[in-house]
């Protein structure tokens, strides 16, 4: 699994639902599914232009090795930089075309790699509605500690996770 970043110019593409003009300035053929979540893509724009920081840290197109070659799978990342406390958001979502082939563990693996590796991190939440089984079961293993419930205007409730950032002396 690798991420490709998805530049101010590529996510306004995706916005105005340009694919071809998104693919251009990613460099790579994004899908469809990415197209789709305009939504997600207004608010991460809006988070580079407060902050061009954030581009470092906000979602990016998910590429996976299938039979047929390299293709976008989903997207991942983190909702921003690491906080006063030194936690990020993760976030990662798959095509539902891609679904049920292992691609979100790949994903969350590549994700707690990058930030255990990054010495401004020290933690990394992950926040899931309870009815959502899939992505419960994704977090398992990986040391998650369920620390609280919030409420998320678009989602609802949802469940609050928190892992401590593993470090390579195995702490």
């Amino acid at each position: 699994m690798r991420f490709v970043k998805l530049s101010p110019a590529a996510l306004q593409a995706l916005i105005a639902g340009d694919l071809d003009a998104a693919s251009a300035e990613a460099g790579f053929r994004l899908s469809q599914y990415l197209a789709d979540e305009r939504w997600l893509w207004e608010i991460r724009l809006a988070d580079i232009e407060k902050n061009p920081e954030n581009a470092e840290w906000i979602a990016r197109a998910a590429v996976a090795q299938e039979t047929d070659g390299e293709i976008v799978v989903g997207h991942g990342g983190f909702h921003g930089p690491p906080d006063e406390d030194g936690v990020v958001e993760v976030a990662y979502s798959v095509d539902p075309a891609y679904r049920r082939r292992g691609h979100a563990r790949a994903m969350l693996t590549e994700l707690l790699a990058r930030v255990d590796a990054d010495e401004r991190v020290s933690g990394v939440r992950a926040s899931i509605r309870p009815d959502n089984a899939g992505s419960k079961a994704t977090i398992a293993g990986f040391g998650f500690f369920k620390i609280g419930e919030q409420w998320d205007p678009e989602d609802g409730l949802e469940d609050v996770y928190l892992r401590s950032k593993r470090t390579t002396s195995g702490r």
